[in-house]
């Protein structure tokens, strides 16, 4: 007989009660951490950026705003209006990047039905998008968002195929954009930056206050004043020495 067996012959009722309760409480814990290191938990104040290489603006400008997102996060949605307005305001690149998270529903599929309509024009894409975005509230399955999307297909001209990607072509750029975040050290989303080609001051500043984000972009085209856009070219080599 082990001594487990006979303290909980020997509790009373409510005590083994209460352990239980406990054994539960625990279990939902230990749960709770595991959710929270897949990017639950509370983000820390900037992220701590592990491989810098993405975080740059696309050739030919000096400025531009890059993101990684989740469709169905309603931050990410919140966020999206603002940083629409921002790049047209200052006519810099959005550089969006997808980073669907596993406790969302429909996320990754609409990141990939964003890059069918990627196939027929990047405009398209990125309206697509945003109108996911607009809609994000009433979006509440994937069957929701087929429907969403059928009919956002049909009010541009197209007819969504039955199998958007029968190769896996599209899901595996998405899940390359993920394994990107995940080489940068992305913990939540959206995580935003404004990124700079040849600045004096930091090369990226993460945005972490949303109502700084102006500021942030005037300081970043203050800091490459005098720096020319990132090359569309690749260097010429010199001459050989005769």
């Amino acid at each position: 007989m082990t001594l487990s067996f006979v303290f909980s012959h020997r509790l009373p009722a409510r005590y083994k009660r209460a352990s239980r309760l406990l054994s539960i409480a625990s279990a939902l814990f230990a749960a709770t951490a595991v959710a929270h290191a897949q990017f639950g938990a509370p983000p820390s104040p900037t992220t701590q950026v592990h491989d810098p290489a993405a975080l740059k603006p696309p050739p030919g400008a000096r400025v531009a705003l890059v993101e990684f997102e989740d469709m169905e996060c309603p931050d990410c949605g919140r966020a999206n209006p603002l940083l629409r307005e921002a790049a047209a305001k200052y006519k810099i690149p959005l550089v969006r990047h997808d980073f669907p998270l596993a406790m969302h529903a429909w996320s990754f599929n609409a990141a990939v039905n964003a890059r069918w309509f990627d196939t027929k024009s990047k405009a398209l894409g990125d309206e697509y998008r945003d109108q996911v975005f607009a809609n994000q509230a009433s979006i509440v399955s994937p069957d929701v968002l087929l429907q969403f999307t059928q009919n956002f297909a049909a009010g541009h001209g197209l007819t969504l195929p039955f199998a958007i990607d029968p190769q896996g072509k599209l899901a595996e750029l998405v899940k390359a954009d993920y394994a990107l975040g995940q080489r940068i050290g992305i913990e939540h989303t959206p995580t935003i930056w404004v990124v700079t080609a040849n600045s004096k001051g930091a090369p990226f500043v993460e945005v972490v206050d949303r109502s700084k984000l102006y500021q942030l972009i005037d300081q970043a085209f203050a800091d490459t004043a005098s720096a020319k856009p990132a090359s569309t070219k690749p260097a010429m080599k010199s001459p050989a020495a005769k």
